[in-house]
């Protein structure tokens, strides 16, 4: 029986890093490895959408030593890291308990295996395309297309309600579930998505003549401006909002997956979990008004 080795924290970097390339990351992105030892042993990893306080004492309870979130604690700069603001006092808690913190974040969107392919393949679509700012570049000695968003086809047509309830069954449970902007009853079958905010790409989502955009984060004068628009020009594309968090959630256990399968085929023993700690920022809604009665007419 092969005798199994322990990575270093190097090792399991570039070995993350071979599937998630950091050069595919946005120029206003900062996903990379924050903290930790590179020749430290990692026997376990963590992985999470966010590194708040609450998810850094879950991975040094458990004994975890890096914890990869999708997104990145110092995505917008810190002059001070004392542990009398949240961001300083999630870095004192993974150093103090030996946890290195990487973020991956537009690298994991753009790439395979990342959050928009795994998200479009739980909808049945097996052959999306890049949505938006496509190229090709080579991951794992293969020539891939990456890009923002991605957009395909439902293998058949589906009322808009059932799409959002087909949505519904594999996002985890957040506070605010989905907002849909459309007919319950309109066919749809183009899909366009991006996981997190994309209001960015709605242009992009009616230039490619999307039937419906599935992203989250969506403020309320672009989404009204983009409905209005469609509604002029015969309806579509509808808008199904979600929570950031949970369009972003689904890469992970799968990804673990891969990487323990990656590290194990080069002799190296880890384990891993997904945190089920939910950093969705909501706790509750309370309805207000009629909402069968809006003036959404679509």
């Amino acid at each position: 029986m092969t005798e199994q080795k322990i990575p270093s924290l190097e090792h399991v970097v570039r070995t993350f890093h071979e599937m998630f390339p950091p050069h595919l990351s946005e120029s206003w992105d900062a996903s990379g490895l924050i903290s930790g030892r590179m020749k430290q042993p990692v026997r376990s990893i963590g992985f999470a959408v966010d590194a708040t306080v609450a998810v850094a004492r879950e991975a040094v309870q458990r004994g975890t030593d890096v914890l990869i979130t999708h997104h990145p604690l110092l995505l917008r700069p810190v002059h001070f890291i004392a542990d009398d603001t949240y961001k300083g006092e999630v870095l004192q808690i993974l150093i103090e308990g030996q946890c290195a913190l990487l973020g991956a974040h537009t690298n994991v969107d753009s790439s395979p295996l990342g959050t928009n392919d795994v998200f479009m393949k739980l909808l049945g679509i097996e052959q999306a395309q890049v949505l938006s700012d496509s190229q090709y570049v080579e991951i794992d000695g293969q020539e891939h297309c990456v890009g923002i968003g991605r957009i395909g086809e439902l293998p058949e047509p589906m009322t808009l309600e059932n799409l959002s309830h087909r949505i519904a069954d594999f996002l985890p449970a957040t506070a605010g579930g989905l907002r849909v902007a459309g007919p319950r009853t309109a066919y749809v079958q183009k899909i366009a998505l991006c996981t997190g905010a994309g209001d960015s790409l709605l242009g992009e989502v009616r230039k490619q003549g999307a039937d419906v955009y599935i992203t989250a984060d969506l403020r309320h004068h672009p989404a009204s401006e983009f409905r209005e628009g469609a509604s002029l020009a015969g309806g579509s594309p509808y808008l199904i909002d979600c929570s950031h968090y949970a369009s972003e959630s689904l890469w992970l256990e799968g990804v673990g997956r891969v990487l323990q399968q990656r590290l194990s085929k080069q002799g190296y023993d880890i384990s891993f979990y997904v945190s089920e700690l939910n950093t969705d920022p909501w706790d509750f809604v309370v309805s207000t008004g009629n909402v069968a009665g809006s003036a959404s007419t679509f």
